[in-house]
């Protein structure tokens, strides 16, 4: 297949929001903090002027052109992580033993007790930057609000990982914490 001689994607920048380039590493700071990623591992070019990040390559190939996207993708997201937040709300699902979450006073942990009656305290670590609460209206429902969208993503799937059904047929035993709903904080 034949190289394409530029690709090229860009990203507009919001009003209230700055982002700064420097040799890969890229610093977006806006009204609910600032963000920071390092782009090393893709050799694309990132400018960045007033009101646009331009992502391009001179002569890629396949794997390289996609890679364009994901950095300009990357980026976005953490435009909107700073102008809006992210959001993911988790659900409790138990049929017999009901799952016990205690979120620490300081919010840096969460426990999890009595998952499949088992008597084992299971502890998972928030992220940086992650804070979680438990809904007032809804019953067994936690929400997890953040900047960073990997972060956010990530702490909601250790929690989830952390109740996994072991040694049972898991059609049967759907007990667990699952994320019902993720998007844009409000």
């Amino acid at each position: 297949m034949p190289k394409s001689i530029q690709s090229v994607h860009t990203v507009n920048i919001p009003a209230g929001v700055t982002v700064e380039v420097k040799s890969r590493t890229v610093r977006v700071k806006g009204p609910r903090g600032t963000l920071q990623r390092d782009f090393h591992h893709a050799t694309v070019q990132i400018e960045a002027s007033p009101r646009t990040v331009t992502v391009s390559i001179w002569f890629g190939g396949r794997k390289e052109i996609a890679c364009v996207r994901s950095v300009a993708s990357h980026i976005n997201n953490m435009i909107v992580g700073v102008t809006k937040g992210y959001e993911y709300k988790m659900r409790f699902v138990y049929a017999h033993f009901p799952v016990n979450v205690t979120i620490d006073s300081s919010g840096k942990f969460v426990e999890i007790r009595n998952f499949l009656g088992e008597k084992v305290v299971r502890k998972v670590d928030m992220l940086d930057g992650v804070s979680i609460t438990r809904t007032e209206k809804i019953k067994d429902e936690i929400v997890l609000v953040g900047n960073d969208l990997d972060l956010v993503s990530q702490t909601a799937a250790n929690i989830q990982q952390s109740c996994l059904v072991k040694d049972k047929d898991i059609r049967k035993f759907l007990d667990g914490i699952y994320v019902s709903e993720k998007g844009i904080k409000n």
